[in-house]
């Protein structure tokens, strides 16, 4: 069975000469010699199988130094164990002589990741850190230097020849001299010019771009091409290194447009939706967080305990630290802390409840779930993406480069074959990822009517990602006007959302309408369109947690529109959103929406006549976030306000609603109390409402008054929705 930390060994190589090492602890004398003599032998094996494109001259150089080292570790080898015949003597293991061994242990060591490191790096990566490469090389050489000065050759009782092996190499080592191959740094010099044209608004000559990226750097087809800039991808969002990060954008953008104006768009691979390419989806986790099994086969691993929540046994999504030190998933601490003032695993009390983000705990699982294909979504706002910092390091030469490439996937994306058409939709959906200037030239460049003839295609990724390029570029303010003004564009992004081939293309396009609903008279055109509404509130019930998400968020904002609540009561928004505020996922925004939608009067009668609809709202203030809590009783009081004293009636003798009432007015929000301030005096006139029901409304009314005044300004009449997070649009 596969060890569930492999995936360390295939991660990306860090800056190989950063950080502490050491030798391994307990080995001394033969126990030393055979460590040391074994890692050398498997250095000169692996180098001799590696073709380094770059930095020749000193990997070369550095494997011929290690090979000295193994023969005088294999004579030492063989000078432990001699035979009658041999004339070697014993080496003396002195303090000195250990201690110089475990420095020579460090030195290959750090030889091997160097090595490593250029020959598992990308081209492009190596030539844009060729000067500080070479620096290492030389650093590395000097400390071998000072490790030979240094060692007692007379306590290690070696062959005459072997001594004078030696000392060459430590007289070589002396001498040896910062070395940059001017092949490579010409080559390097190369790349930044063709940057500097770029940001001229210049395209590089054609054939000086083949000779430079084919003949000179290898890089062949478009999949070395993707190779390339997914590795840079990676460099920036771990910037384990100190470069700058607009040159690199830039390089990025270089290599994408080379990708396809040198290799065409036929290489590509197309046959896996997106998501696809990236992770393989596994049956399910098992309820104990212990194992992972996919049908019949004969996968299976353990999940290492230390990323399984203490209280849940599931693998952490969102992994908190506690005041004792303890790390729990955020969702399961929160709900023991509101019952709770001792930490589960060590029984301590908390000092306090603040839970701190344990990112390299989260980083770790997110890297082991990758390994293994396995979905994993970091929470909301946690993390840095690298669309992010992209988009903050994007240099002019990256934008003007970009700008050209889409110029070409546009032109395909009209003109090009069914097979061109979905990479170049795929291309669009990545290259909008990614900031403003890149959304605003796709847009200028009439990629919206291209891809809105790919949402009715058969094929069911260029669909997804036609739809998905549509959503990053309504992000762009100036674009969602183009979008709603493009004939039968809505009506195309509504059949997605009904009838799309995958669930990622419908989700997109409950996103899709939510970006666009962010424009108060595009709301009004959303609801009217048919079929909008009623699709949106099918996937609210039937969706999967994100779908959900999407479309509750839609909702939300065609809520808004005073024109909105009988076209949304007709099509079951409305029922939707009352099931809605059962499920924790989207409870908070479902209640906000129906807080808004209650201004009318109608609709609060009706709504208001169900006891379902009171009692979720009143399950919501037991169980739901602060917000969750305000929002369901600011949609109780408008309720109550709007559907008259039946409604009222109805409300005041829901049980425990009082207790929960006087709980909020001492603990929620400022908002919330206000708002159960105004409940309590409404439910207070109802003279219907009587102890018989459970519930005694003689609340301390200093407390109901005091709380139904704060903020003078604040009328009555008005409905005010608090929302968790802010109004924004994810890419995809």
């Amino acid at each position: 069975m596969t060890s569930p930390f492999a995936f360390l060994s295939v991660r990306r190589r860090r800056f190989p000469l950063a950080g502490a090492f050491f030798a391994p602890g307990g080995l001394s004398g033969a126990a030393l010699i055979h460590a040391l003599a074994a890692l050398c032998s498997d250095v000169v094996a692996a180098a001799g199988r590696c073709n380094f494109r770059f930095q020749r001259y000193n990997a070369r150089s550095l494997v011929l130094k290690i090979r000295v080292l193994a023969a005088l570790f294999e004579s030492l080898k063989e000078s432990l164990t001699p035979t009658a015949s041999s004339s070697l003597q014993p080496p003396r293991f002195t303090a000195s002589a250990v201690l110089c061994l475990r420095e020579l242990y460090i030195f290959v060591y750090r030889a091997k990741l160097l090595l490593e490191y250029c020959s598992q790096s990308s081209r492009l990566w190596l030539l844009l850190r060729n000067p500080q490469i070479s620096g290492n090389f030389h650093d590395i050489a000097q400390e071998l230097a000072t490790a030979l000065d240094v060692l007692p050759l007379y306590s290690l009782r070696l062959a005459d020849d072997l001594c004078g092996l030696i000392d060459l190499l430590r007289v070589q080592c002396n001498r040896s001299k910062f070395f940059v191959d001017p092949d490579d740094e010409e080559l390097r010099c190369k790349i930044h010019s063709f940057l500097a044209r770029f940001e001229t608004g210049e395209v590089p000559d054609p054939a000086e771009l083949r000779n430079t990226f084919v003949n000179r750097l290898g890089i062949q087809n478009a999949g070395v091409c993707r190779t390339e800039i997914e590795f840079l991808e990676e460099q920036m969002l771990s910037q384990d290194e100190d470069i700058d990060l607009s040159v690199v954008s830039g390089v990025i953008a270089l290599a994408r447009y080379c990708r396809f104006f040198l290799f065409g768009f036929h290489e590509v691979e197309i046959g896996k939706p997106f998501v696809e390419l990236y992770k393989f989806s596994r049956k399910r986790l098992l309820s104990q967080g212990s194992s992972l099994r996919e049908g019949s086969g004969d996968f299976s691993m353990t999940i290492p305990k230390d990323f399984c929540c203490p209280i849940s046994l599931d693998l952490m999504k969102d992994p908190v630290v506690v005041s004792t030190g303890q790390t729990y998933d955020r969702a399961s601490i929160t709900q023991w802390i509101e019952g709770h003032r001792t930490c589960p695993n060590s029984g301590q009390t908390l000092t306090h409840n603040r839970l701190v983000p344990n990112r390299a705990l989260r980083n770790l699982i997110s890297q082991w779930c990758v390994f293994y294909g396995l979905p994993y979504e970091t929470p909301d706002g946690s993390g840095v993406s690298i669309e992010s910092i992209t988009a903050a390091c994007a240099s002019k030469a990256a934008i003007e480069t970009n700008r050209i490439t889409a110029l070409m996937l546009v032109e395909q994306l009209s003109a090009g074959s069914q097979e061109v058409k979905a990479v170049a939709a795929r291309e669009l959906r990545l290259m909008a990822k990614t900031g403003k200037e890149n959304r605003a030239f796709i847009a200028e460049a009439g990629a919206i009517p291209a891809l809105c003839q790919l949402f009715r295609s058969t094929n069911s990724v260029a669909q997804e990602n036609a739809l998905t390029a549509i959503l990053n570029i309504s992000i762009h303010d100036g674009n969602k006007r183009r979008i709603m003004e493009e004939d039968g564009c809505l009506e195309l992004i509504v059949y997605v959302l009904r009838h799309g081939l995958t669930t990622e293309a419908r989700e997109n396009a409950a996103a899709t309408l939510f970006s666009l609903s962010a424009v108060h008279e595009f709301k009004k055109m959303i609801v009217d369109e048919q079929g909008a509404v009623a699709a949106l509130a099918d996937l609210l019930m039937q969706g999967n947690p994100r779908g959900k998400k999407d479309a509750v968020m839609a909702l939300f904002n065609l809520s808004t529109h005073p024109e909105s609540w009988s076209r949304m009561l007709d099509m079951g928004s409305v029922s939707a959103l009352v099931g809605a505020l059962r499920d924790e996922i989207v409870a908070e925004e479902a209640a906000g929406a129906l807080a808004l939608l209650m201004r009318h009067q109608i609709l609060a009668q009706t709504i208001g006549s169900e006891d379902t609809v009171i009692t979720n709202l009143v399950g919501l203030m037991r169980r739901g976030t602060p917000k969750a809590k305000e929002n369901a009783v600011a949609a109780l009081q408008e309720m109550c306000r709007r559907g008259g004293p039946n409604v009222t009636q109805n409300v005041a003798k829901m049980p425990m609603l009082c207790g929960l009432i006087q709980t909020i007015l001492l603990t929620g929000t400022k908002r919330a109390r206000r708002k159960a301030a105004l409940l309590v005096r409404m439910c207070q006139r109802c003279e219907s409402t009587t102890a018989a029901h459970g519930n005694d409304w003689n609340i301390n009314s200093t407390l109901a008054r005091t709380n139904s005044l704060r903020g003078s300004n604040y009328r009555s009449g008005d409905v005010s929705v608090s929302m968790s997070m802010a109004i924004q649009v994810p890419v995809l």
